[in-house]
């Protein structure tokens, strides 16, 4: 059975004479509190050729002039394709690699992906799906967007568990003979960005039936020591959930109007993104912290214990960790403790704590969560009165896939994967409208 739902790319790449320096910018929801770096963008910008002219920031989104600046988006696109600042290549795949200063480049492949196989709800079953919770109010502004728009420029990365390495790390003994598209210095400390183009052909033909390999049933069950009928999980949203879930939601409401035969090779059905092995060197995924405020910390430990029994678990809090169990070292004021949690019906500890605390908060009217990157700044503030920090390890690669499969859909802020200024910046994009 074939399980890849991908196929080689119609993507579209600026004329010759466009500076690509000015024309790629960074993923729209990064920088969302900080207006000061798109101004910077804009300022280097300028009117040349540019994603900033075809694409929101997702900073402005709110704004009170925010129809007008996606009607002015839209006719961007159409003007980018009518004047040739957008052409066609032949269908193929990108092999992308990414340097950002770090000992390791990140090296990914751009190709098509079936939006008719990712489903973003919690107990979803497909083959493409979320690793975190999708935040489902965030996706009508974003299909604003969408909607009406004449092409699309995904900054999403989808991942693969391929730890022997098979599928995209052999294509880089290749670039000596493969086209390079591009060669560019990213702005705004976004490091440097090479492309090199794959005709459709035997190279990517290869990469299909590799990635088959990889995605059939008796590999999936061996990677991840399952037993009994599991589902298989081919790629995992790594980042750009929203924007992959806006594209599904874009798809929907288009193929109500579509015939059987045209739901078939319709553009919108199919969303442009790069694919990336979750084992690349260059990728460093963290555990991120919580806090919570405005709590009493005994009462908050007793309802742990209570939590976790009702749920067939047991809960003991104690000066450490312990042997075959969950482990959550926890700070409140001058107090370090370790909640464990034996028998967990979770595969994760990150869904462990977060269904705990998922469950406590709604009872505790004043009390409120945030999410803490650096421990550093978790101590800090569960040193203040009514406060408590929950430590959380770092999640294996590997765990990450296994979670999905075991739990589903991950809680939001499960993990963190690289700095902002590391995320994907747009280049290649896609027509998705005949």
């Amino acid at each position: 059975m074939n399980n890849n739902c991908i196929r080689p790319a119609r993507m579209l790449f600026p004329a010759a004479d466009v500076d690509l320096t000015r024309w790629a910018v960074i993923a729209c929801d990064q920088y969302t509190s900080q207006r000061d770096y798109w101004q910077e963008v804009e300022k280097l910008v300028g009117d040349a050729p540019s994603t900033l002219h075809i694409t929101l920031p997702e900073v402005y989104l709110e704004d009170a002039d925010v129809a007008g600046r996606i009607e002015a988006i839209h006719r961007n696109m159409e003007q980018y394709l009518a004047d040739g600042i957008l052409t066609e290549l032949p269908a193929g795949m990108m092999l992308v690699e990414r340097r950002t200063g770090g000992a390791h480049g990140r090296r990914g492949l751009v190709m098509e992906f079936d939006l008719e196989a990712y489903d973003y709800r919690p107990d979803s079953a497909s083959l493409i799906r979320p690793t975190e919770k999708t935040v489902v109010e965030r996706i009508p502004p974003r299909l604003a967007v969408r909607r009406g728009a004449s092409i699309e420029l995904p900054h999403i990365m989808l991942l693969i568990d391929d730890p022997d390495r098979t599928v995209i790390e052999p294509l880089f003994a290749l670039t000596g003979v493969l086209r390079k598209q591009y060669d560019v210095d990213l702005m705004q400390n976004g490091g440097h960005l090479n492309g090199w183009f794959i005709p459709e052909g035997p190279l990517t033909a290869q990469v299909a039936a590799r990635l088959n390999a990889l995605n059939s049933k008796e590999s999936f069950d061996a990677r991840y020591s399952l037993t009994g009928d599991h589902p298989i999980l081919a790629y995992a949203v790594g980042d750009g959930n929203h924007s992959m879930a806006t594209a599904k939601a874009n798809w929907e409401e288009i193929k109500t109007t579509l015939s059987p035969a045209e739901r078939e090779t319709h553009p919108a059905r199919f969303v442009l993104a790069e694919l990336v092995n979750i084992h690349d060197e260059s990728l460093e995924i963290e555990g991120i912290h919580r806090a919570l405020f405005s709590v009493d910390p005994e009462a908050v430990l007793a309802a742990a214990k209570a939590f976790f029994a009702a749920h067939g678990a047991t809960a003991t809090v104690d000066d450490g960790p312990r042997a075959g169990c969950q482990s959550f070292p926890i700070r409140y004021g001058d107090q370090k403790v370790c909640l464990n949690v034996q028998d967990a019906p979770w595969a994760l500890p990150v869904a462990t704590l977060q269904n705990f605390l998922d469950d406590l908060l709604p009872a505790v009217p004043d009390a409120r969560i945030d999410y803490i990157h650096g421990l550093d700044a978790l101590d800090s503030l569960a040193a203040q009165p009514g406060c408590m920090g929950f430590r959380l390890p770092d999640p294996s690669k590997t765990d990450l896939f296994r979670g999905v499969i075991l739990d589903g859909v991950l809680p939001r802020k499960t993990f963190s994967m690289g700095e902002a200024h590391e995320k994907r910046f747009y280049m290649e994009a896609r027509k998705i409208t005949l």
